[in-house]
């Protein structure tokens, strides 16, 4: 039977069409590699200005190496900066202080561009010397900024940038020319976009109000992603300093860390992120949902944090193919590259020359910068027992805000007592690395330089004072307490007592009452001062005592009054009980670290005829709080990591507050000490 006529016309025209077309035609791919640095705080060198002395486990100079040998394997590479850039070290503090001259290039922009950067985003920490220093410094780099919820809020921000416009651009597409994996060349759009906490309004409230306003991470990434997608972005990569942030379907729209839910937005390729100084991806992450640490994956997306101060590399190799004309990620690899070895206590990479080069006149004024004398103290600051009991570091602090603030303190108030907050900023990290274990305040009795100060006080921090009563006071020192683990009175296996999800530097001690803090109880508030157990009560035996011997407890206590000296970070975030900005009753424009400088010239009378100082800072801790007896029926075994050296162990054993024995000592410089909390304590 003879076929159709229209049935032999297609078969015809489908052999016609099969017999054109290539054999094996393979689709259209291209492999791009894109690099981040993230958190480098200013640390160019592999050098550490507190101890004087190299440190092959951070700085740019390292993180270089990795960058152009990352560089050297692929055909197609980006680069990009996640911000926290400009302060964090003495040589950022050094340069905010002298200041930039017309026209002068940052060092540390020098720096970045030999490395020619793609694109950069700014870090919440960018505008802790305020916006003009901020503008002069990014003017100096020789690739563009993205923030795309940052807008201006005045009259006008900079030339060309008026109120309701974006700081800088949104985001950012750049044309980039690749090699496909047949060799041939290709176009493709990348669109960048940059984000940063909106907490940054209180954090820096003195230097951004009325000036700038910033939006919402999530909301903005929903509504600027399509419109990305719409002027022609083929991939889109978002650059998030913040971290992972809540993994449920509920988010905070404000919330600081919004990685996590910026994984879900459609369109985004891969997330860069930062922020908290992590490595991701890491073990420590695997037990988060929809995360695949060996792919480096959160919810099917490509992204990784390069941990802090240069010492990873970020590192997401992209497949993209072309289908139907555009480009698609098929398959995708996230990873970090670190600059030193842990386990071999050997660095990876040596120090890359350009950087050394850009940074070297700079270096040397830091260095005299750091070594201009100060004062004398009459005692060891080191912080190694910082986290357990009260410390000198922390003290000092402490003394000095509240000699700062009760000299400028109104009239009205000054019958309000007095007290200071204070924190252990450098206490060992999260004990996992030679960079860590680094992490200690280590000021010797003696001459003191301004290194020790800034040593003692890392942050550009200002002084503010809050009021609020007693029962606030108690519930900001109930969330400091979530700084230990629960211990179990009937176990007699090992127990941790030091809770690394708490950062130290959220480990307030309130200087001017006395209290014991109570680890066999859970904890009221979880490390972000959320409520999570309303009837637990770990701060005990709070008092406060006045000038004429009368003694506050309970409700006495928690009716009270009180003028507590802290950081602008910590009084305007409003996460502690009795903080945020209705509190704030004065601010100074005093950093911290000028009022604890101020403090140690004063108390160090210096003799010019005779080239010496005739008395020195008493830095000696008054044990205002402590850690409550443990009583118990078997023999608690409670463990505490702290820097392993001889100096170290020469303090504890001077200045132990309980019985401590050392069990051991680790590969990346820390020992392990148990405790002993089952002995009578002095009165405090």
């Amino acid at each position: 039977m003879p076929q159709p006529r229209s049935s032999m016309l297609l078969l015809t025209l489908l052999t016609g069409l099969f017999a054109c077309s290539p054999p094996n035609e393979q689709p259209v791919q291209v492999k791009l590699r894109v690099l981040e640095t993230s958190d480098l705080h200013a640390n160019m060198l592999d050098f550490n200005y507190y101890s004087g002395q190299t440190d092959p486990s951070l700085g740019l100079a390292r993180t270089a190496s990795l960058i152009k040998a990352a560089r050297a394997e692929v055909q197609n590479s980006v680069l990009v900066d996640n911000g926290d850039l400009i302060q964090g070290s003495p040589l950022g503090d050094y340069i905010a202080q002298r200041g930039l001259a017309e026209g002068e290039v940052h060092p540390i922009m020098l720096a970045l561009n030999t490395l020619n950067y793609d694109v950069a985003t700014l870090g919440n920490h960018e505008f802790n010397f305020g916006l003009p220093f901020l503008y002069q410094t990014l003017a100096g780099a020789n690739f563009p900024y993205t923030s795309a919820n940052i807008y201006c809020a005045e009259v006008q921000c900079r030339p060309g940038v008026g109120q309701g416009d974006h700081l800088y651009p949104p985001y950012i597409l750049q044309q980039k020319h690749v090699i496909d994996t047949q060799g041939q060349p290709q176009q493709i759009t990348i669109g960048y976009i940059g984000f940063v906490p909106p907490q940054i309004m209180s954090w820096d409230k003195q230097h951004l109000h009325g000036q700038l306003r910033v939006d919402s991470i999530i909301d903005t990434a929903k509504r600027m992603v399509p419109e990305m997608q719409a002027a022609g972005a083929d991939v889109i990569i978002a650059i998030a300093h913040s971290g992972l942030g809540h993994t449920g379907a509920e988010v905070d729209p404000m919330a600081e860390n919004m990685v996590y839910a910026l994984t879900k937005v459609p369109g985004i390729a891969t997330v860069l992120f930062g922020h908290s100084h992590a490595v991701f991806p890491a073990a420590q992450f695997q037990h988060l949902p929809s995360a695949d640490i060996t792919q480096g994956l959160l919810n099917g997306i490509p992204a990784v944090m390069p941990g802090r101060w240069g010492d990873h590399l970020g590192l997401v190799d992209l497949t993209l193919q072309q289908n139907a004309g555009k480009w698609q990620v098929v398959s995708a690899q996230a990873q970090t590259l670190a600059v030193f070895d842990n386990a071999t206590q050997q660095p990876n990479v040596e120090a890359d020359a350009a950087i050394v080069a850009a940074v070297a006149e700079a270096h040397k004024g830091t260095i005299a910068f750091m070594q201009r004398s100060i004062g004398m103290a009459s005692a060891d600051m080191y912080s190694f027992l910082a986290q357990i009991q009260d410390d000198p570091t922390v003290q000092l602090v402490a003394d000095a805000q509240r000699a700062r603030v009760a000299d400028l303190l109104p009239p009205e108030l000054q019958d309000i007592p007095l007290l200071s907050a204070a924190a252990p900023f450098k206490a060992g990290g999260k004990l996992e690395s030679s960079n860590d274990a680094e992490q200690y305040i280590q000021v010797s009795q003696g001459p003191l330089s301004f290194r020790n100060a800034a040593d003692l006080y890392l942050y550009p921090n200002t002084v503010v004072a809050v009021k609020l009563n007693g029962a606030e006071l108690k519930d900001w020192l109930e969330c400091s307490a979530n700084q230990f683990l629960q211990i179990d009175l009937t176990s007699t296996a090992p127990q941790t007592l030091i809770n690394l999800a708490h950062s130290s530097y959220n480990f307030d001690v309130i200087d001017g009452i006395h209290y014991q803090i109570d680890v066999s109880q859970p904890s009221k508030f979880n490390q972000r001062c959320e409520l999570v157990n309303a009837s637990a009560n770990r701060i005990v035996d709070l008092r406060y005592t006045d000038a004429d011997g009368k003694v506050y407890r309970d409700a006495e206590f928690a009716a009270k009054s009180f003028i507590v000296a802290t950081n602008n970070y910590r009084a305007y975030t409003g996460m502690f009980a009795g903080t945020g900005s209705d509190k704030v009753v004065l601010e100074l424009p005093d950093t911290n670290r000028e009022a604890l400088v101020a403090y140690i010239q004063q108390r160090s009378q210096y003799d010019a005829a005779s080239d010496r100082y005739l008395s020195a800072v008493d830095p000696q801790a008054d044990h205002n709080w402590r850690l409550l007896p443990l009583k118990s029926p078997v023999q608690l075994d409670l463990r505490f990591k702290t820097r392993d050296s001889v100096a170290a162990q020469q303090f504890i054993q001077a200045n132990q507050y309980w019985p401590m024995t050392k069990l051991a000592s680790d590969n990346v410089g820390f020992a392990e000490y148990r405790l002993d909390l089952q002995v009578a304590a002095p009165a405090n």
